[in-house]
């Protein structure tokens, strides 16, 4: 009887205890509750002034689709935009699995009969077929985002590039993912010696090699003896490939990741494994609520808004768009509940120092390259058909990346790096 009536109590406290749990116990005490990040309160909101015509039309080409989580960032900024400004289903076009190739210009010339006034392109891939639909229609602006050779297009005003200072929110995260490396250390989980990170890249652009190196940065913030592994699968988009990389990372003693690749496969191995994560464009919470700590994206709909408003008032839209924390274009999502006690007022207090400009991420004293502080490094920023410029990119105490251009042009590898393969160009 007396065995009976503990285990009718057990189960009571049990179910007592759940639903305080629901209402958000500690990070320690098992909770499935991500943590809100408040938005950054500094954000000049971009604006559409007048009225858009009934006939007006945008039109948005993606590689992928919403399976891929670059993608999916692109149509749900359109998405929102779209809802915002009251546009009906026929005033927005949006094409998913585009190719980087002819199918490209084809879908752009495709949109542009169709009456499309605004047409944009998502993939690195897709610029010089844009740029042959900007030649083919000049009444109709072409956007192309993280591409680079808009600036070399003087003659064509209705072709421009689009970026946003993403290594800002990737440093963010890496402070997120370099407290918990410290709290694996300060609890004896790990050694100081075993601080290795890893990183899942998809290609050797400077894009990629940007975003880990700003990743990395913010990691040694918190804990400067962690060193880092990279590893490229050759694909934007290989949820095997992905994942195997992943294992590859943690079987080489990694023991928190992140990734610049736009499937679940680096997520879903580390929530097998139980390693902590960071993801790209999106929250993978749902999917792996035991490891995930946060994901950095960049938040399209101020510049889709500019667009618009640039086409219906008669301005000209700059040829190389760079979004910022303050313009919103560069975001956080909340917090998963596997991130160490303080992260919250940490990203607060960085995200604030970067957007005030007190807090630089490439600061030169921070980093080595080969052994050496970096003084001195000519971007080839001005690549287009037969002329080559280079430029200084390093001025102030700090490289600055994304302001000659929009795309990034960070290239290099700095000390604590180690690449396991080249091979994806």
């Amino acid at each position: 009887m007396k065995k009976k009536l503990f285990g009718v109590v057990a189960l009571a406290l049990a179910v007592v205890m759940m639903a305080a749990c629901l209402g958000g116990c500690g990070n320690n005490a098992g909770s499935k509750s991500e943590i809100k990040l408040p938005a950054y309160d500094g954000i000049t909101e971009q604006k559409v002034t007048g009225e858009i015509p009934a006939t007006f039309k945008v039109g948005l080409i993606c590689l992928h689709d919403k399976n891929s989580t670059y993608d999916k960032n692109f149509i749900a900024a359109m998405e929102s935009v779209q809802q915002e400004l009251g546009l009906t289903n026929e005033q927005v076009i949006i094409a998913t699995g585009i190719p980087e190739g002819a199918e490209c210009k084809d879908k752009a010339v495709e949109m542009a009969e169709a009456g499309c006034q605004v047409i944009i392109a998502d993939s690195f891939g897709h610029e010089q077929y844009m740029i042959e639909a900007a030649k083919q229609y000049p009444n109709v602006l072409f956007a192309h985002a993280t591409g680079t050779k808009a600036h070399m297009n003087t003659d064509l005003p209705n072709y421009v590039n689009a970026f946003a200072s993403i290594y800002e929110g990737r440093y963010i995260a890496g402070v997120v993912a370099g407290m918990k490396l410290k709290e694996m250390i300060d609890s004896g989980k790990i050694t100081e010696d075993k601080a290795k990170v890893g990183y899942v890249g998809a290609f050797t652009y400077a894009e990629v090699i940007s975003g880990y190196t700003s990743w990395f940065l913010g990691v040694r913030s918190v804990v400067p003896s962690a060193t880092m592994e990279v590893t490229f699968t050759g694909s934007w988009y290989d949820e095997t490939a992905e994942n195997n990389a992943a294992k590859k990372l943690i079987s080489n003693g990694c023991v928190l990741l992140s990734q610049h690749a736009d499937s679940m496969g680096a997520p879903n191995a580390c929530e097998e494994a139980g390693v902590p994560n960071v993801s790209y464009n999106g929250s993978t919470y749902a999917a792996a609520p035991n490891t995930f700590l946060v994901s950095s994206r960049i938040n399209w709909a101020p510049y889709y808004k500019y667009l618009i408003d640039c086409k219906i008032n008669n301005k000209t839209a700059m040829k190389d768009y760079t979004g910022t924390i303050k313009t919103g274009s560069v975001e956080l999502t909340d917090l998963g509940s596997a991130v160490a006690e303080g992260t919250l007022d940490k990203v607060i207090e960085v995200r604030k120092a970067l957007a005030d400009g007190t807090l630089k991420v490439f600061d030169t004293a921070k980093f080595t390259v080969e052994g050496k502080k970096l003084d001195s490094y000519l971007a080839d920023v001005d690549d287009m058909g037969d002329y080559v410029g280079e430029t200084e990119a390093i001025a102030d105490g700090y490289f600055h990346e994304s302001e000659k251009r929009s795309a990034p042009y960070f290239d290099l590898t700095i000390d604590g790096i180690t690449l396991l393969d080249k091979n994806f160009g």
